[in-house]
């Protein structure tokens, strides 16, 4: 099994954002590699840390990270968007941050045969959850075109999606599609010439859709965003980082519904909504990696991270 190398990213950022009290009750959505969960735990007296991890991997890894705070903090594998239900069927109602790294983690894509990476032959997975059935080769072999080309433009934000979709049909016709070498392959090929600078250019779109239609990355994002948000204390903080412009976008936009305080249409005379202004966003623009730690850590690079405060319980 590969390693753990995790360097968390925007560790100082996301620490300094939650500023952290030591009898605080903290979530990490995204346990990954544990790098902020460690920094977390170990600012905490009497508090708690509550985190979430699909992937058993990283359970068994941070379990191991953890275990000089193992009295404060507890593992949970499951989906982070079933985390507000977990959290209150525990009789936990409040907390005092809430932290998500989301997107795939650097172990995921340094495990070749997990089949995220398009820069090694592995067979078509792309699970974070090993247990679940739908994978990269379902997706690839069984979804018909017109979905495939809707995932791969909407996920991916491709805009040779429909090319690409097609050829992967015309290919499944006379071979199974069953490694990530093959799909590089095709898609590499549904470039013209002149765009093909590395696989990064032509690859780097069609395999992020497909792992976030295998993952449901996308599905409740905004919605868990807004329910974690609400369970904070007054001046309770959540922190954000997303990877690529779809989850920033469901960020953002979940972060302004919170912070809005009507939501009747604007020539309405009179609000009837009864919506009230629940946060204080404090990143009017996300902060991104110093470019310090965009050199030393190739995945801050896209990183951008929005925070906001409750306001009222």
């Amino acid at each position: 099994m590969t390693e753990f190398a995790h360097i968390p990213v925007m560790l100082r950022e996301c620490i300094e954002g939650l500023a952290i009290k030591g009898d605080g009750i903290y979530v990490d959505c995204t346990l990954g590699g544990a790098g902020h969960s460690l920094e977390i735990a170990s600012r905490l007296t009497t508090g708690k840390l509550i985190a979430f991890d699909k992937d058993a991997d990283a359970i068994a890894f941070a379990k191991q990270r953890l275990a000089p705070y193992a009295e404060r903090v507890t593992l949970l594998k499951d989906d982070f968007k079933r985390a507000p239900s977990r959290l209150k069927d525990a009789g936990i109602t409040q907390l005092d941050g809430v932290l998500m790294d989301l997107g795939v983690s650097s172990y995921q894509l340094d495990s070749a045969e997990r089949g995220f990476s398009y820069n090694a032959d592995a067979p078509l997975d792309m699970r974070m959850d090993k247990d679940q059935y739908l994978t990269a080769f379902n997706v690839v072999n069984e979804y018909p075109e017109q979905r495939l080309a809707d995932i791969i433009f909407e996920y991916g934000e491709e805009r040779y999606a429909r090319r690409i979709a097609r050829e992967i049909v015309k290919v499944r016709q006379t071979e199974t599609i069953a490694t990530t070498a093959q799909l590089a392959e095709i898609t590499e090929r549904c470039y013209p010439p002149k765009e093909r600078k590395g696989r990064a250019s032509t690859c780097k779109r069609t395999f992020q859709a497909i792992r976030i239609e295998v993952n449901g990355e996308l599905d409740g994002l905004k919605e868990t965003i807004e329910q974690l948000a609400l369970m904070l204390r007054p001046g309770g903080r959540i922190c954000v980082i997303s990877f690529h412009s779809l989850e920033d976008r469901a960020v953002k936009t979940a972060f302004k519904f919170l912070e809005a305080d009507c939501i009747c249409p604007p020539r309405q005379p009179i609000c009837t909504c009864g919506k009230k202004r629940e946060v204080k966003i404090l990143t009017k623009k996300p902060l991104v990696a110093s470019e310090e730690e965009r050199e030393s850590n190739s995945r801050s690079q896209s990183a951008k991270l929005r925070i906001a405060e409750r306001i009222r319980a």
